[in-house]
């Protein structure tokens, strides 16, 4: 093990470096188990310390997957899709990432699309008038799509806000 001495106990180290991670921020216990396995902490030791964190409550997958989808959505703008897989990268368990993100449903995520989408359109707008409205309305549909919209979804956003957009303008 790279942080400690031939004789220091492997459960310590593997403490110290859970405790390090979780102290600048929230993790899953897959994120964990991968940072314990570079650092050659064996398997056993692994499961042990990270069913002790887990049994006291400082690894939590659903809370983290709670948490990770609001903060996501209302932050960054970003839809179900792109969400989903993110999650499923840090390994939470699809069931909990199901319930994650239940939180947002259809209205929540058309409103949030929409706001993300006029603060934008505005930007491509200014910028880029000239060109045909079509244009822009595949460029601002394929960012929606991006940040994890669906494709109808976007296109319907995205036409809706440019037309708002422009009409301000005139």
């Amino acid at each position: 093990m790279a942080d400690a001495g031939a004789d220091a106990d492997p459960e310590q180290v593997a403490r110290a470096i859970v405790l390090r991670r979780l102290d600048t921020a929230p993790r899953t216990r897959y994120e964990l188990a991968t940072v314990l396995a570079r650092r050659n902490v064996p398997s056993d030791v692994i499961d042990r310390v990270l069913d002790r964190f887990t049994e006291v409550g400082l690894i939590d997958d659903a809370a983290f997957a709670t948490a990770w989808v609001v903060s996501r959505h209302t932050s960054r703008g970003l839809g179900r899709r792109v969400l989903q897989q993110e999650l499923r990268r840090k390994g939470v368990a699809p069931e909990l990432i199901e319930q994650a993100c239940a939180q947002i449903d259809d209205d929540d995520e058309r409103a949030r699309a929409y706001e993300w989408a006029l603060a934008r359109a505005e930007r491509i707008y200014r910028s880029e008038s000239a060109k045909p409205m079509t244009t822009l309305q595949r460029r601002l549909a394929g960012q929606l799509a991006r940040k994890g919209y669906g494709p109808g979804l976007s296109y319907e956003i995205a036409r809706s806000v440019l037309l708002e957009v422009a009409g301000e303008r005139t």
